[in-house]
């Protein structure tokens, strides 16, 4: 298996990274609960982020697994239940963790945009993830197709591939980047941080999967059509709210 790997020792490096990734995550998190003078109550906090936690861990799962109809529907396959438990997709868990939030605040009775202050911590986790992702080389399913390109990246199995972990750390920053741009010189309303970042990401992850290996149905794969099915129920259920007063 180890010649699968970008380099020795990548599942290590990469659970390392990712649980690297989550702690400053939730560190950076309470630091914009400060710096953006969040209104809402800390146990309401508590309650959001788990809800977030469940829809991600689910939602992740979910639509990791689906990449692979056949083996979703088969039970798995050779795998058994440990093809659901494996399987995984940062789309799946940010679309999970914001419809289980949305119900959450419902329950609450909060009617307040509250996305915001997850915005940078989340861009951090995920780039950090994806450093980790890039070392798995193709033991890992976010590697990319071949490609003849000057570009292209052996990751592990003698191919030249496009290194799509890689290209998605670098869109990542620039997206950064800009949205830092953008909050920092315009009188963003909340919620219009979070629908940048979440918009921008999906619309990203629907253009990249066109050089990732998947299963297609109708031209996408599953994230891909979850990526659009996301930014429709996303733009119908916040649009109003984004482009007008908040609700």
């Amino acid at each position: 298996m180890e010649g699968q790997y970008l380099i020795p020792g990548a599942p290590l490096i990469h659970f390392g990274l990712e649980t690297l990734g989550i702690l400053l995550a939730m560190r950076y998190y309470y630091r914009q609960r400060k710096e953006r003078s969040d209104q809402v109550s800390d146990s309401s906090r508590v309650t959001l982020l788990i809800a977030a936690a469940l829809g991600a861990l689910i939602g992740s799962r979910l639509l990791g697994s689906l990449e692979d109809p056949a083996r979703f529907w088969s039970g798995g396959g050779a795998d058994g239940w440990l093809y659901y438990l494996q399987s995984k997709t940062i789309v799946g868990g940010l679309l999970g963790g914001l419809w289980t939030v949305e119900v959450a605040k419902r329950w609450l009775g909060i009617r307040s945009r509250t996305g915001d202050v997850y915005v940078y911590p989340l861009l951090l986790a995920m780039m950090i993830g994806r450093l980790g992702c890039l070392s798995m080389g193709v033991g890992e399913p976010t590697y990319g197709l071949p490609t003849d390109s000057w570009v292209g990246i052996d990751l592990g199995d003698g191919v030249a591939r496009h290194a799509t972990a890689l290209y998605e750390f670098l869109f990542l920053g620039v997206l950064w980047l800009g949205l830092k741009a953008v909050d920092n010189k315009s009188r963003l309303k909340d919620g219009q941080l979070f629908a940048l970042f979440l918009t921008a990401y999906l619309v990203w992850r629907i253009g990249i999967g066109f050089l990732q290996p998947q299963i297609p149905l109708y031209g996408l794969g599953a994230i891909q059509w979850a990526c659009v099915l996301g930014l429709l129920w996303y733009i119908y259920d916040h649009g109003p709210g984004l482009v007008g007063k908040d609700r």
